[in-house]
């Protein structure tokens, strides 16, 4: 599989110990969409669907969301895209 160097970048950033190429090619379709669109600062650039879903009248940020905002809050989101997992102990930073 090859990724772009932004791509590589970003997983230097995450937890992930394997990634198959079904994976890698997902996120770095998101890396990619991340440099062309800018994060949104504003509640209204929000979009429902790219940005967020609504589960039990709560957002659930997607993960182009993550990506798009640049870092992990270690909170153990639903989609977390540095493949944080709150339940996990060996999560560290590589």
């Amino acid at each position: 599989v090859s990724i772009s160097e932004d791509t590589r970048q970003f997983l230097e950033q995450t937890y992930y110990d394997c990634l198959c190429s079904k994976c890698l090619q997902q996120i770095d379709h998101l890396v990619k969409y991340k440099q062309q669109h800018p994060f949104p600062v504003q509640k209204e650039m929000l979009m429902e669907g790219l940005h967020y879903t609504i589960e039990n009248g709560l957002f659930v940020f997607t993960e182009l969301y993550h990506i798009q905002r640049g870092y992990c809050c270690r909170n153990g989101c639903r989609n977390c895209a540095y493949g944080f997992q709150k339940n996990i102990e060996d999560n560290v930073l590589k």
